[in-house]
């Protein structure tokens, strides 16, 4: 079997509003100024207190729990407001669709996201059902660290040299990389070409339909597109 590994954040799900939203008032709450909107995007796939800390700073490292704590009841709240929903990107239903029915390949999330915000994402979309694994920060080291593709090989039997990781931070690709897997990035998410191609994607893609075309390339699928 061939294993498609999708990033959630900035990949298949537009999330940057709202994460924003909540790391702002998060900070806020708690006394510190608000980050910059491109240091956010850049910590975007980090698990949690990665995240936070890495926007604290070292000298701040013991108000982490208290930041990460502000930052969930902030999230929690604007999900419930229509204007911060996370969408899809276009085109990603339609592919989920497509991959999904192919009988040789598996599907699966690897992301900083918590199981219950997933759990949310995939309800509101009516994608249960569709992944065969998924990994979360509750589950394993934050990335970069591969400990999430490899819980992934081990609970779905896939190979290396078949297991794909699609994704749209440096992240992603280090992660792919480090776990000896095929690392395919995409340009619409949260962190620059640039810094994808310097992590060691072996392919990036710009809009669905190229992804549509590197999955095909790498892992044999027979594309359909419709």
């Amino acid at each position: 079997m061939k294993l498609i590994l999708f990033d959630c954040d900035g990949t298949l799900v537009d999330s940057q509003h709202i994460i924003v939203a909540a790391m702002e008032r998060a900070f806020d709450a708690e006394g510190f100024p608000a980050p910059e909107r491109t240091a956010i995007l850049g910590i975007i796939g980090l698990s949690l207190p990665q995240a936070v800390g890495a926007l604290v700073g070292a000298e701040h490292v013991g108000e982490v729990p208290r930041v990460v704590e502000a930052y969930k009841n902030s999230f929690r709240d604007l999900r419930a407001d229509a204007a911060h929903h996370e969408p899809l990107f276009p085109g990603i239903e339609a592919l989920l669709h497509d991959l999904h029915r192919a009988d040789d390949l598996l599907l699966g999330i690897v992301t900083g996201k918590s199981r219950r915000g997933v759990d949310m994402v995939l309800k509101r979309f009516e994608l249960e059902g569709r992944f065969a694994t998924i990994q979360t920060a509750d589950d394993a080291p934050s990335k970069p660290h591969p400990g999430m593709v490899e819980q992934a090989l081990a609970e779905t039997g896939a190979e290396r040299q078949a297991t794909v990781v699609i994704g749209d931070t440096s992240f992603d690709m280090q992660m792919a990389k480090s776990a000896g897997v095929t690392a395919i990035g995409v340009g619409w998410g949260y962190h620059p070409v640039e810094a994808l191609v310097a992590a060691g994607c072996d392919h990036m893609c710009s809009n669905v339909d190229s992804l549509r075309a590197a999955i095909a390339d790498t892992v044999g699928w027979t594309r359909s597109d419709g």
